[in-house]
């Protein structure tokens, strides 16, 4: 006779979790905007049958995650916040780091990202393919205006390689990238503390002669060349931020 296999024990869900959940789903989908006040506790506390603390437990549980806010005092309660990419981004750059992931890896998959987008945006055809070439072309102006700043600089580059992927039209790639960047974003500082100033301002204009050369590609409509010279492009901006490839780490509480 087969033995049957032995069930896995089954996780209940407490009852703040559960709470947490049904606001949680009414916050993403709209039901409960950005700003809007949460109805207030005893209002909560009755709809869904639970007591004061099981339901702060719920408000933790979402703070947390923050998709709320809680105020204290006599005008305070709790607030819909924005969803923030940041946080997503933090969380998964912990998770890079407690894995050991070399910063390498990180530029390597900004890098696919990237050349891919320029794929996507081939796809463009006439207006909207020049419509992106103009939207480049202003990147490379407001790179020129911050190009003796280091620090503004390197913020500029971070939106500007953001931006590219987010002129493809794809919503999924563009937030995937968003978390990317934050890493990015949060590495560029610790570069900046440790390199001269005049390193900095070199790259920043091999940076802006980068940027002039790939408009004029996609300008040219010459995609292929495009993606070959970005992709050569950004591996040497990798070797660039990361000193020792395989030995730099991710580091997000340095």
């Amino acid at each position: 006779m087969t033995k049957l296999a032995k069930p896995s024990a089954v996780k209940v869900p407490k009852a703040g979790e559960l709470v947490a959940a049904d606001l949680r789903r009414r916050i993403i989908t709209g039901a409960l905007a950005v700003g809007d006040p949460l109805p207030n506790e005893a209002s909560l506390m009755e709809t869904y049958g639970v007591s004061r603390p099981t339901l702060r437990e719920a408000f933790r549980i979402l703070e947390s995650e923050s998709i709320i806010t809680v105020l204290r005092g006599a005008h305070g309660g709790a607030r819909v916040l924005a969803l923030d990419p940041t946080v997503a981004a933090r969380y998964t750059g912990l998770l890079l780091q407690y894995n050991g992931t070399p910063l390498a890896d990180v530029y390597r998959a900004r890098t696919e990202l990237e050349v891919a987008a320029l794929g996507m945006i081939g796809n463009q055809k006439g207006k909207a393919l020049a419509a992106t070439a103009d939207r480049i072309d202003q990147i490379i102006a407001e790179g020129a205006e911050v190009i003796d700043d280091p620090q503004r600089y390197s913020q500029h580059d971070v939106r500007a390689h953001q931006t590219l992927i987010e002129l493809t039209g794809n919503v999924t790639l563009g937030t995937l990238s968003e978390i990317l960047f934050e890493i990015i974003a949060s590495h560029n500082l610790a570069f900046m503390a440790t390199h001269s100033a005049g390193q900095e301002a070199a790259a920043a204009r091999a940076a802006q002669r980068s940027w002039a050369k790939l408009t004029k590609m996609l300008r040219d409509g010459d995609i292929a060349a495009a993606q070959t010279y970005w992709r050569r492009h950004l591996e040497g901006v990798s070797k660039f931020m990361v000193d020792n490839t395989e030995a730099s780490m991710v580091d997000l509480l340095s």
